[in-house]
C-alpha cells in the first residue's frame, strides 16, 4: 500500500508531499490541473521510463519518492534479496531521480539501484490502469496472462517456460549437430590441419624470446669475446689487473696497520673487494671457454624462429595465445569426432523434454479451460451492474498441441476474450466491437473478478485506475463507483476521474488544483474534508458558478455513495 508520494520539479509540479489511506482514494480537479502527473510519477516508482524532458523548467533534476507498506511474500523477498535489500518493519522506500542530462538514479530503501529493480518488485507495489493499458486488453499475451492470474496457473505457467526453453535449446543444439555433412567434414579437415600443425611445432612458452637471445648471442659472437677478454684482462689477467692492484694495497695497509692499527680494518675491506673482483673474473674466464662459434646452430635457430613467427601471425600474437588456440581446435575437433553420439544422446534429451512438456502444457490448457468456464459467469455478472446487462462474454482456449511450431514458453493455447454487446451479435473479439466506455468497463469488470478471485485481492498492493470512466457517464457511472468501492476493500485504490457519481464513492477525496504565484504556475494536491468534498462535488456538477441545487445533489450523491445498492 502506498502510504506516502513526494514529487519534486516533476512537469508543473514544484513540490508535493501527499499522504494515502486504505480504501478508495479518489483524485478530481480541472482538466489539466495534473491529476495524471500524479499518476505518471507513481509510474516511475514502479520502473517506467524517465525523461528528462519531465524536469520542471529551471530546475536540474527532478525526483519521485513513494513510502510502501508491502506483504513479505517469498517472492517479494526474493526480489529483495537480488537487489541486496530486507524490509524495515515491512516499509519500503522507493525513488526515482531523473538528471537534466538525461539520466536517471533508483534507490530502494536509500541503497542505490536500476529500474530494472523497480520493475521486478513492481507487482508488489501497484498496477496502473489508463486508457494506454486498457488499449493492451486487446493483446493476445495480456488476455491469457489475466486468464492465467484467474485461475491461478502461474506456478503451471513457469515449469511450462522452464521445460520449453530447455527443449528449445536442445533442439537447436541438435540442429548445430546435425549441419550439412560437407560443412562438417570442412570444419573436421581444418581443425585436423590446425592440429596438426601446432603439434608438429611443439612450441613451448617463452622459446621465441630464448631462441631471440641464443641468436643475438651467436651472432656477435667475436665482439663477445673480445669484450670479455678485456673484461677479464682488466680483473685478472694482465699485471695491472684490478687483482693484481688490490693486493698490492692491501700490503701497504698492512704495513701501515702495524704502526696504526686504523689500517687493519681497511686491509680487510681491501681483501674482501679482492675476493668479489676474483670471483667476477672467474665467472667471464668460464663464459668465455662456454662460448663456441657453431654456424650450423645459428641457421636452426633462425629457422626455428621462422617456423614460431608464422605460428604466431596465423593462430595468436604469442606462443601462449598459439598454444591456447590449439586447445581449442583440438576440443573442436573432439566434438566434431563425437557429434554424432552427442547428437543421439541430445534427441534422447529432446524427446524426454518434449514429453514432459506436453505434460505440464496440457495440465497448463486444462486449468486454463476450467478458468475460462468459472470467469464467463462472474464477468457478465460485473458487466450487468455496469449498465452492460446483454452483454455476453466468453473465454476461447484453443490449443494448439498438434503444432510444435505453435508451441511456446506460455504453453500452446491461444486465448482470446469475445464479447457480444447486443442481443443477436455473434461474440467477436474485443478490438472488433469494445468502444472506450465499454472497454472501461470491461476492464472493471475483470478487474473485480480478479479481485474477488483471490488473484488480485492483497489489501497491500495499489492499484491505479486513470480516468476510468472515460466514454460513461449516468447509471452507467454509478455502477462503474459501486464497483470501484467494493474493490477497494480487497486493495488500496488511487482512481482520477472527472464524474462525481464516482467521486462521491471516495474513501479519501483529493483535489488537484493548479495555481500561478509569482509568475510559475504550480500544482497542489490536497486531502478534502467532509463539507470541502460537498463543493468539490458541486463544482463537478455545475461548474465554477456552484448553486444551491448543485450543494443538494452533492450531497444526496454522497449520502447514496453510503447507503446499499
Amino acid at each position: 500500500m502506498l502510504h506516502q508520494l513526494e514529487i519534486e520539479n516533476y512537469a508543473v509540479i514544484e513540490k508535493v508531499r501527499v499522504s494515502f489511506h486504505t480504501g478508495l482514494n479518489l483524485l478530481t480537479g480541472e482538466t489539466g490541473s495534473g491529476k495524471s502527473i500524479l499518476v505518471d510519477a507513481f509510474s516511475l516508482l514502479l520502473g517506467a521510463r524517465a525523461s528528462p524532458d519531465l524536469i520542471r523548467s529551471g530546475a536540474e533534476r527532478a525526483r519521485v519518492a513513494g513510502v510502501f507498506e508491502l506483504a513479505f511474500t517469498p517472492a517479494l523477498r526474493a526480489s529483495l534479496e537480488e537487489a541486496g535489500l530486507e524490509l524495515e518493519q515491512g516499509e519500503l522506500l522507493a525513488e526515482r531521480e531523473i538528471l537534466a542530462n538525461g539520466k536517471s538514479r533508483a534507490y530502494l530503501n536509500g541503497r542505490l539501484t536500476t529500474a530494472a529493480a523497480l520493475r521486478q518488485i513492481a507487482p508488489a507495489l501497484g498496477d496502473i490502469h489508463g486508457q494506454h493499458e486498457q488499449q493492451d486488453l486487446f493483446s493476445a499475451d495480456t488476455q491469457r496472462d489475466m486468464l492465467d492470474r484467474f485461475a491461478q496457473a502461474q506456478e503451471l505457467v513457469e515449469r511450462a517456460g522452464a521445460v520449453f526453453r530447455a527443449w528449445s535449446e536442445t533442439g537447436r543444439r541438435v540442429e548445430e549437430l546435425r549441419r550439412s555433412e560437407q560443412e562438417k567434414l570442412r570444419l573436421l579437415d581444418l581443425y585436423q590441419f590446425q592440429c596438426r600443425e601446432i603439434t608438429e611445432a611443439a612450441p613451448e612458452p617463452g622459446e621465441d624470446t630464448r631462441l631471440e637471445e641464443e641468436k643475438r648471442v651467436l651472432a656477435n659472437l667475436t665482439r663477445i669475446q673480445q669484450a670479455a677478454g678485456s673484461a677479464f684482462d682488466a680483473l685478472y689477467e694482465s699485471p695491472a689487473s684490478a687483482v693484481a692492484q688490490l693486493k698490492t694495497a692491501a700490503r701497504s695497509f698492512e704495513d701501515l696497520g702495524r704502526l696504526d692499527h686504523r689500517f687493519s680494518a681497511l686491509a680487510q675491506s681491501l681483501d674482501a673487494a679482492r675476493i668479489s673482483v676474483q670471483e667476477a673474473a672467474l665467472e667471464v674466464r668460464h663464459y668465455l671457454d662456454r662460448l663456441e662459434a657453431d654456424p650450423g646452430r645459428l641457421a636452426q635457430i633462425e629457422d626455428r624462429l621462422v617456423l614460431l613467427e608464422r605460428l604466431k601471425r596465423k593462430y595468436g600474437g604469442t606462443l601462449d595465445e598459439v598454444l591456447i588456440f590449439g586447445s581449442q581446435a583440438a576440443a573442436q575437433l573432439a566434438g566434431l569426432q563425437s557429434s554424432e553420439e552427442t547428437a543421439r544422446r541430445l534427441e534422447k534429451e529432446r524427446e524426454r523434454l518434449q514429453a514432459e512438456y506436453q505434460q505440464v502444457a496440457a495440465e497448463l490448457s486444462e486449468r486454463r479451460r476450467q478458468g475460462a468456464a468459472r470467469l464467463q459467469k462472474p464477468v457478465e455478472k460485473e458487466l450487468a451492474a455496469l449498465a452492460m446487462q446483454r452483454t455476453r462474454f466468453e473465454v476461447a482456449v484453443t490449443p494448439a498441441a498438434d503444432h510444435p511450431d505453435s508451441w511456446s514458453a506460455h504453453g500452446w493455447d491461444r486465448v482470446q476474450f469475445l464479447v457480444s454487446p447486443n442481443p443477436g451479435e455473434p461474440l467477436r473479439p474485443l478490438e472488433s466491437v469494445a468502444s472506450g466506455g465499454e472497454l472501461s468497463r470491461l476492464t472493471l469488470a475483470l478487474k473485480t473478478c480478479l479481485a474477488d478471485g483471490g488473484s488480485a485481492g492483497n489489501p497491500t498492493r495499489t492499484l491505479v485506475f486513470d480516468e476510468i470512466d472515460a466514454g460513461i457517464g449516468g447509471r452507467a457511472a454509478d455502477a462503474v463507483g459501486r464497483r470501484l468501492q467494493r474493490l477497494a476493500r480487497s486493495c488500496q485504490l488511487l482512481c482520477v476521474t472527472h464524474l462525481p457519481q464516482i467521486a462521491g464513492f471516495a474513501d479519501h477525496h483529493y483535489v488537484v488544483d493548479k495555481q500561478v504565484k509569482a509568475g510559475r504556475t504550480l500544482t497542489l494536491v490536497t486531502e478534502l474534508a467532509a463539507e470541502e468534498r460537498v463543493q468539490e462535488l458541486a463544482r463537478m456538477l455545475s461548474g465554477a458558478h456552484v448553486t444551491p441545487e448543485a450543494l443538494d445533489h452533492a450531497r444526496q450523491l454522497l449520502q447514496a455513495a453510503r447507503s446499499p445498492a
